[in-house]
């Protein structure tokens, strides 16, 4: 177990693996479970290090709202305490700003591969991936909202499996509305041009809450951004189509490595 502290809000985190530090980032509500699939592939060739966003899982839940500024400051924090200088930071939803933020206005990112994710919050209905973590059936409801039709069909074992996880790690009611404010409330689509990172843009292209044209419109006002659609895919992307993603992924650390 490892925690460290950004001001009196307690951060918990874990990391893998050796070599440069990849830095995940999580999207509104979701426990850490969300990064099950990408962590244990980068960890190897690479660091990695995952942190419970606050408000979830075995970090604090301080009152609300929450800024894409104060979710900065918990990334910089877990990084200098697992003493790293910079990392290539993955985000999504609500951790792509996070990331994209922490780009413009740190030098700890090195490079970004953003989930999901938009450039402005506004007009984004983050209401239907709610679930409360203590009702199965909402759990289950919700993840239909994030996950295309054909994942949910067909995979009765891995959507029971993540209701269990998000029963014991996903935010409470009061903490997602903090953490769904800091997206309603951020915007830097004025301000991508500061933003000189390497970065893939990743959506899956039936994402019914986070729209695909804002991903695009994202990667195309990044200097360096590339856009990457997944077919048949919804707005948990990194979850239902792990294998495409990680080998996105896999792929996109190598290029910057080499």
């Amino acid at each position: 177990m490892v925690r460290t502290s950004n001001g009196d809000v307690s951060l918990y985190y874990e990391t893998a693996g050796s070599g440069p530090t990849v830095a995940f980032v999580g999207d509104v509500g979701y426990g850490a479970w969300q990064w099950g699939w990408q962590h244990a592939a980068v960890a190897g060739p690479y660091e990695s290090l995952v942190a419970d966003l606050r408000g979830t899982g075995r970090s604090d839940a301080p009152s609300g709202p929450y800024a894409v500024e104060d979710l900065v400051g918990d990334l910089t924090t877990v990084l200098s305490d697992a003493g790293v200088r910079s990392a290539h930071v993955v985000g999504a939803g609500l951790g792509g700003m996070v990331a994209l933020e922490a780009a413009r206005t740190t030098s700890r990112v090195d490079s970004l591969f953003l989930l999901g994710t938009a450039a402005r919050g506004s007009g984004i209905d983050l209401e239907p991936l709610w679930g409360d973590p203590d009702d199965p059936d909402a759990l289950e409801r919700s993840l239909a909202a994030g996950l295309s039709d054909s994942f949910v069909d067909a995979r009765d074992d891995a959507v029971e499996q993540m209701v269990e996880w998000r029963s014991g790690e996903d935010a409470h009611r009061a903490a997602w509305e903090a953490q769904a404010a800091a997206v309603d409330d951020f915007d830097v689509s004025d301000r991508l041009y500061e933003i000189t990172v390497p970065a893939l843009v990743v959506h899956g292209r039936d994402d019914a809450v986070w729209s695909p044209e804002s991903a695009e419109a994202l990667a195309e006002g990044l200097p360096r951004g590339e856009f990457r659609p997944i077919a048949d895919a919804g707005h948990l992307v990194h979850v239902e189509a792990s294998r495409r993603v990680n080998d996105e992924l896999l792929g996109f650390l190598d290029e910057r490595e080499a």
